[in-house]
């Protein structure tokens, strides 16, 4: 096969590669270039590209480019998260950022140059399903080519499939996994046996456009202040606020409260005011929350009311729930942060309530809860509000 991988200048996407020329596969580098900014010392996009180059001449990879992606980046991704604080939500790019991004930009360079596939250095996998009986009213041809499923990687710590949730099957069908069943400390292994040059160089920590700086700091280069009372739950007036939109559910810091443990419990829009509480255990847990924008990753979307577990942001445990559909719901009036998922391929408009077994700590509108079968990514959506039984 002619595979575009993806070196990212860390050790998981160049031992991906090294895999995949070990299996005599012709192998093509591409570097991603999606936000410079030479003014912000904590950017290393520069220092990533050299870092890849290193890497690909190592290899002997005869072919590396780099693509420039930085408009795109901006109009898909930073907008996005300009827009989502704006309408006071808090987005997650991560996710946003694979399927606009890696599997859509970079997968169009793949077939523009001939590719079969595009390889990543990420911690999941993908598994061909068993064939699928006809099904009533699908053109014959499609119900039997059977379907793609994107599973959790094998060691859950590592686990990278929350981040992929929003690939579709078009997307899983080009895309390659080498790393498949490897530990974090074989992918480190494998690295210093071959003397990679970034068997070393530690995991990024932060995103590029980022860095270290404060999100305030970041978003306050679009967003204006705006300041609000911080009230407690009683109405009581507590201190001033620079701006709600910087502010996220059960944030405890930056809220310029002294040594008092308060946690962001809410925030209303109409009188720009933000609610904290001391009582993280009462206040910030919620039974269910409805999602929007539902993306299906499986093959076949599951018949509602549907039983599964999900995760209302990364690293969680799984949660039991159910998923059902909103009686008497209307198709919702997108908001200034669902609006850019138009045309994008976010998912669709519809919005479903899930119930979680558990009450669930801090569920943020804005984040991106993801639904699991077992060890497979059903689908996800984007959380717009938190109910209470």
């Amino acid at each position: 096969m002619r595979i575009l991988v993806w070196l990212s200048g860390w050790v998981d996407s160049a031992v991906a590669a090294h895999l995949l020329i070990d299996q005599w596969h012709e192998v093509i580098a591409g570097f991603m270039k999606n936000y410079t900014d030479e003014s912000n010392p904590n950017c290393h996009t520069r220092q990533d590209r050299e870092v890849a180059r290193e890497v690909a001449e190592f290899l002997w990879i005869k072919h590396f480019m780099t693509f420039d992606f930085v408009q795109e980046y901006r109009e898909r991704i930073i907008q996005y998260i300009y827009d989502g604080y704006a309408a006071w939500l808090t987005p997650n790019p991560d996710v946003l950022c694979n399927n606009l991004v890696k599997f859509d930009l970079f997968l169009q360079e793949a077939i523009e140059l001939w590719c079969d596939a595009v390889a990543t250095g990420h911690y999941a996998r993908i598994k061909k399903t068993e064939l699928l009986p006809p099904v009533k009213g699908v053109k014959s041809g499609k119900a039997d080519l059977g379907g793609l499923k994107l599973l959790k990687w094998t060691d859950h710590t590592k686990d990278q499939s929350y981040f992929l949730s929003g690939l579709d099957q078009q997307q899983l069908s080009k895309s390659l996994f080498p790393l498949w069943e490897l530990e974090k400390s074989k992918v480190r292994e494998i690295a210093r046996d071959i003397w990679l040059p970034n068997a070393d160089r530690k995991d990024s920590q932060w995103l590029c456009f980022i860095g270290k700086v404060p999100i305030k700091e970041f978003l306050s280069e679009a967003l204006p202040i705006k300041h609000g009372d911080i009230l407690d739950t009683d109405g009581e007036i507590l201190w001033q606020h620079d701006g709600a939109h910087f502010l996220t559910i059960w944030q405890r810091t930056g809220l310029g409260l002294g040594w008092w443990p308060r946690y962001v419990i809410s925030k209303n829009t109409d009188t720009n005011t933000v609610v904290v509480s001391k009582d993280e255990q009462t206040d910030l847990m919620h039974s269910s929350l409805i999602a929007t924008h539902i993306h299906w990753t499986s093959w076949v979307a599951p018949t509602l009311p549907y039983t599964c577990h999900a995760k209302i942001r990364y690293r969680q445990a799984d949660q039991e729930c159910i998923v059902s559909t909103i009686s008497n719901q209307a198709e919702p009036t997108p908001s200034p942060s669902e609006a850019v998922g138009r045309g994008l391929g976010w998912g669709g408009f519809g919005a479903l309530k899930i119930t979680f077994k558990n009450p669930q700590r801090a569920i943020s509108p804005g984040q991106v809860v993801v639904l699991y079968n077992s060890d497979e990514v059903v689908g996800n959506g984007i959380i717009k509000e938190s109910l209470t039984y």
